[in-house]
């Protein structure tokens, strides 16, 4: 009876031994797959995570894109445009000079010899003038001579009662007809001389005065200087036409009776002053260069609607025959980098990109395009320096991975 008593309890613990290692199995198992379990979910998001990031940036960005926001647009105001087949002219690139037209311009002369005397009037380049104005004032009564005006007054009326006395007396042969000839000489020569200082006498001298309405210009001549008569003292030019001469290298001379009009570049502007808008035309052309230098000259004549300054040197694009079917941007588009030229094409919303470009001859406000662009692109013709700083910033580049 002790010995099943004994067995039985044995019996009980080797039983409770093992379902307590069972139990604690079991339990350290669990703890292992929620584990596995949390990692792999851990896993699966982070590999989701990534991906997502990655197809997104793919999606909003390429190689090489610019990125220019539209505010940053709206503040420089850029501009954009279509480039699209159309004509265009050959263009001949040379330089020249804007002269005076014949009949606009006049010289002001010493009409007295004696000393330069300026009134109120500011005799300087520009200043504006009116026809008979007087401009300044020639004193003589400080020289040896006398005062001219008063010697001139003296001499005609002296003159003119010889004259008058001679007249009355060639009818009755008391005086020969010799004598009377003479003396009637004498009194037109004095007639002429007073009558060009007559009511032109004030208290610094004789007044010189304007022959035409206009602009003071070549001023040669300042206070107190000594003049004779007939002595260059300033010109006045109307400028309301003026002269284009173009100096055109002798291997265009093939091409001289095909040009049809210019534009021109002053260098105290940045304008860009077109003849056909100034009623220009041409004039003539020469038929063989000048003697002292290599240049065929060109010459047109236009109005003087801006600030054109006759002797001004300028840069000039002359337009020769037209061409059909030509892709051309506005001078504004061009981006000069080293030599090269590139412009930025609008892609699409705030993307842009930067394109190099062929150029062929230019008018001075577009320039033809050889190759680098296609029609239909939207090229930016305002703001593109402005995407070219920015670019330095934002320029995406090509995606990589490093693992």
């Amino acid at each position: 009876m002790k010995n099943i008593y004994l067995i039985g309890t044995m019996c009980a613990y080797l039983l409770a031994g093992c379902a307590n290692q069972a139990s604690h199995t079991g339990h350290d198992e669990h703890e292992h797959e929620v584990e596995a379990h949390d990692h792999a979910h851990e896993g699966h998001e982070h590999e989701e995570h990534e991906g997502h990031d990655h197809d997104h940036e793919e999606g909003e960005h390429h190689p090489g894109e610019i990125i220019f926001k539209k505010e940053q647009a709206e503040a420089v105001g850029l501009r954009t445009q279509k480039i699209n087949p159309s004509s265009f002219t050959e263009v001949i690139k040379t330089g020249g000079r804007v002269q005076a037209a014949q009949g606009e311009e006049s010289v002001i002369v010493a009409t007295v010899p004696g000393v330069i005397s300026f009134g109120g009037l500011p005799v300087v380049d520009g200043t504006a003038v009116r026809k008979g104005q007087a401009v300044l004032s020639i004193a003589s009564n400080a020289l040896s001579e006398g005062d001219v005006a008063a010697r001139a007054k003296f001499a005609y009326e002296t003159a003119k009662k010889e004259y008058e006395r001679m007249k009355s007396l060639v009818g009755d042969k008391i005086v020969s007809a010799k004598d009377f000839e003479q003396a009637r000489l004498n009194y037109e020569n004095a007639k002429v001389a007073f009558e060009a200082v007559d009511g032109k006498q004030t208290a610094k001298g004789v007044s010189v005065v304007a022959p035409l309405s206009g602009y003071l210009k070549n001023i040669q001549v300042k206070e107190g200087d000594y003049v004779s008569v007939g002595q260059p003292i300033a010109t006045i030019s109307q400028n309301n036409r003026l002269v284009l001469r173009a100096d055109v290298p002798e291997k265009y001379y093939s091409e001289l009776p095909m040009i049809q009009s210019a534009n021109f570049k002053t260098p105290y502007d940045n304008a860009l002053y077109r003849l056909d808008d100034l009623r220009g035309r041409l004039l003539s052309y020469g038929k063989s260069s000048d003697t002292s230098s290599c240049y065929i000259p060109v010459t047109f004549e236009f109005d003087n609607k801006g600030a054109v300054i006759p002797g001004s040197f300028v840069e000039i694009f002359l337009l020769t025959k037209p061409l059909d079917n030509v892709l051309s941007v506005p001078v504004s588009a061009l981006i000069e980098e080293q030599g090269s030229y590139s412009v930025y094409i609008h892609l699409h919303g705030e993307h842009y990109k930067k394109q190099l470009v062929t150029l062929g001859a230019g008018n001075g406000s577009e320039v033809r395009v050889l190759s680098g662009l296609n029609p239909g692109d939207e090229v930016v013709t305002q703001g593109a320096y402005q995407i070219k700083l920015a670019s330095a910033s934002n320029a995406i580049p090509a995606h990589t991975h490093h693992h």
